[in-house]
């Protein structure tokens, strides 16, 4: 085979291995659920969030999910923000998943239908109503699953760090100017 066809070959091969593009949207739940105003907000609170969630409580660890499900499409094939950090898809859909079975949320769960029940049970359980955080996790749970236990006794989650760390270093890069050319008027 021509060098050239081999190429082409393994770039359409790896095309195929790419994640689906997602979409999402803030739900109405977001600000009574206590995330943060921006997306940049949101990265933020994530990552410092996942790096101890033994600190978190079951409302805590909801919030930073549904974070975590918005930034994974935001950032990912397609995404509004997928210039952030293209290479950011991947590690950030691992960690949805690791997070996701941690809880025992239905791994084909869209991303959208996931962040809105999780935002919603943040709501819940700041507001002190266990069952309504139940109810808006039940179409999103997976069978047998007992995700409110769960969410309060978060583990370790390696590939939820990882892929939070990635996006926090996206946004550390693009705070930080490579190249910041002169003006001609300071080239005297």
């Amino acid at each position: 085979m021509r060098p050239h066809l081999a190429a082409l070959a393994l770039l359409l091969l790896s095309a195929c291995a790419l994640p689906a593009r997602e979409e999402v949207a803030l739900p109405p739940s977001f600000e009574a659920a206590g995330a943060p105003p921006s997306f940049e907000g949101m990265i933020f609170d994530m990552h410092a969030a996942f790096a101890d969630p033994s600190r978190l409580d079951a409302a805590g660890a909801a919030r930073a999910m549904a974070e975590l499900e918005f930034v994974a499409a935001e950032m990912g094939l397609g995404g509004p923000r997928r210039d952030l950090d293209p290479q950011a898809a991947l590690p950030l859909r691992q960690g949805r998943a690791e997070a996701r079975a941690a809880i025992g949320l239905r791994a084909d769960a869209p991303p959208q239908a996931a962040m809105e029940a999780l935002f919603a049970a943040a709501a819940a359980l700041r507001a002190g109503d266990r069952g309504r955080a139940a109810n808006a996790l039940g179409p999103v749970s997976a069978s047998g699953a007992a995700p409110l236990e769960r969410l309060a006794a978060l583990p370790a989650l390696p590939a939820v760090q990882a892929g939070t760390t990635r996006a926090m270093l996206a946004l550390e890069r693009r705070a930080t100017p490579v190249f910041a050319p002169r003006r001609l008027a300071d080239r005297s």
